[in-house]
């Protein structure tokens, strides 16, 4: 019993892995039909710690990507600090709202950022040392890796390293 059990989701996750890689398949087909998104996926992964998934989240989720300041990206996508005020009562700032999507998969982008980009490591390392909880530094670097890419999309051209 438990052995026909286990054949039979082997089976399944066999048919889920051939499922995922057609779609990713289908996925890459249709952006690269597309001159506009072709050019849009190779901008945002000249970014280090941005792979495909990022890039296609970002193609398919948010096309304000380059149309708005960082403030109204930062708030579109949900990793900006937003108050929490009633009244005399003063909150803590917290990101809420937004684009859930994006968001998570801009929270994994940016553990890989803080880790590979130079810049995105550097930045995390600082608010660390300065005594910031590792989640708020971490949701730091997503704001920082959104407008990064919005700069990008704005511009037109590739990411290039800062001289510090």
């Amino acid at each position: 019993m438990v052995k026909t059990l286990r054949h039979r989701i082997e089976v399944h996750i066999r048919w889920l892995e051939r499922e995922l890689r057609s779609a990713d398949g289908d996925i890459s087909d249709v952006i690269e039909m597309s001159p506009v998104w072709r050019a849009k996926e190779a901008l945002f992964k000249s970014v280090p710690g941005v792979g495909d998934v990022l890039a296609r989240t970002l193609i398919a989720e948010v096309p304000e990507l380059g149309s708005l300041n960082r403030r109204e990206i930062a708030a579109l996508v949900g990793v900006a600090p937003m108050n929490r005020d009633s009244g005399k009562m003063r909150g803590k700032q917290m990101i809420w709202g937004g684009r859930r999507e994006v968001r998570r998969v801009l929270y994994m982008a940016a553990l890989t950022a803080s880790t590979y980009n130079a810049d995105m490591s550097l930045f995390h390392q600082r608010l660390i040392a300065d005594g910031k909880p590792w989640k708020v530094a971490i949701t730091a670097v997503m704001r920082k890796l959104l407008i990064v890419l919005n700069t990008v999309a704005e511009r037109g051209t590739p990411w290039e390293h800062r001289i510090a």
